[in-house]
């Protein structure tokens, strides 16, 4: 892959237009995801300033707070899944030309701008947007893949995608976005263990916790899958319908509680999870119950996150169902249909995964050592789609005499 660093390329600097200052972005789709992607070689190192130009980019306020904010002076949305901003440049690692990426999630309402996340839908807007500015350059035909180190977290993921021979890129469907556009593969590298260490972190694929057969695997997020029969479900119901059962809400959090206590998560100061907190906790273990999937895909799963259904199925928890799939004596392995024997060396293993919203497609890298029959995940990927809403100038009407002075002196 070549990789010519373009800081000067004309199109990703700013400009002066009928005395007003434009600034060059992209306005693109990421998964499910809105937002701009920027050169960071064309934003202000100075965090006030930069933080001044997000803001008249997004229409958000510069100060103080503004409740119900529609923000018709910028390309943001309201929504925080349209309102994120990532800073794109390319670097050298190990002589490979990596993309690295920094992301700013802004709000509506409120000036204040949070640099400690990442976004995982976005994230798959980087390569795309890399090709069209020209920061990154592919050879016209076959599949191509760069990594992206995320600033914000520190996280390394490579992106994937293939070019066809007509020079368009191969397309894929996605749920929660009608139509086919460029299709992007994230991997996830080295996700087992990612909170407790452990690929199993009871030690068994399959564990009975107050009475029901589960299994706690951590891959990219600690999660207990459960079979939704032993529920009395099937795991094709509305995400609302099984919220309004109140016996059944009361069940599986006992279980993911108990389930929780007996993977030895713990608490970000390190010290181990109580039942209570566990009862209570948003965050972790992800809970799921599966059955067979109906039609496309090779399971079926209602997720929970875990005190509130998901509407769809959160990427990571796909990955980590996706690689439960694959582990002999796994509740999902016992769900699912048509999943593809892994074997002695690193092969990509799809898996499509019914849920609400419509088919999560998962890519397993992993291998079996035929000796002792253990499974060795090298990778995860989950299946997006990203789109280039539009490219081009922002004018911004109303910088300040700083933010203008420096703008200024990049022309």
């Amino acid at each position: 892959m070549k990789t010519p660093l373009l800081p000067a390329l004309p199109d990703l600097v700013p400009r002066q237009r009928c005395g007003v200052i434009e600034f060059p972005v992209h306005h693109m789709r990421g998964g499910t995801s809105t937002g701009l992607v920027l050169h960071a070689a064309c934003v202000p190192a100075d965090l006030a300033l930069r933080e001044e130009l997000l803001r008249h980019l997004m229409g958000a306020p510069q100060s103080g707070q503004l409740p119900g904010n529609r923000q018709i002076t910028g390309l943001g949305r309201g929504a925080p899944t349209s309102n994120k901003v990532f800073l794109a440049d390319v670097e050298q690692h190990a002589g490979q030309a990596r993309l690295v990426g920094t992301l700013a999630q802004l709000a509506g309402g409120h000036p204040d701008i949070d640099w400690s996340v990442n976004c995982g839908n976005m994230s798959s807007a980087l390569q795309l947007w890399g090709l069209d500015s020209g920061v990154i350059e592919a050879l016209a035909i076959g599949t191509h893949a760069i990594d992206i180190r995320n600033t914000n977290t520190g996280v390394i993921t490579t992106s994937r995608m293939a070019r066809e021979r007509d020079g368009s890129f191969a397309t894929a469907g996605i749920p929660g976005v009608p139509g086919r556009f460029p299709r992007v593969d994230l991997f996830m590298h080295d996700p087992v263990g990612a909170k407790t260490g452990q690929l199993l972190p009871t030690g068994k694929a399959r564990d009975k916790v107050l009475g029901y057969d589960v299994s706690c695997v951590d891959v990219a997020v600690p999660m207990v899958i459960a079979s939704a029969q032993q529920f009395g479900k099937t795991a094709h119901e509305p995400i609302a319908a099984l919220e309004a059962d109140q016996v059944f809400m009361d069940a599986i959090r006992q279980v993911w509680s108990a389930a929780g206590l007996m993977m030895g998560l713990r608490r970000r100061d390190g010290q181990l999870m109580t039942l209570e907190e566990l009862a209570r906790s948003e965050t972790i273990p992800k809970f799921c119950i599966v059955g067979p999937a109906s039609g496309e895909g090779n399971i079926a799963v209602r997720y929970f996150t875990p005190q509130a259904g998901h509407a769809s199925l959160a990427v990571s928890g796909g990955c980590c169902l996706a690689a439960a799939c694959l582990i002999a004596g796994t509740v999902a392995h016992a769900a699912a249909r048509g999943v593809p024997s892994v074997g002695s060396d690193d092969t990509d293993i799809d898996i499509g995964i019914d849920n609400p919203a419509g088919i999560l497609g998962t890519t397993i890298v992993a291998r079996r050592d035929a000796a002792t029959g253990h499974i060795t995940i090298r990778s995860a990927a989950y299946r997006r789609s990203a789109q280039i809403l539009l490219r081009g100038h922002v004018p911004l009407y109303q910088a300040s005499a700083a933010l203008t002075a420096w703008l200024l002196s990049q022309i």
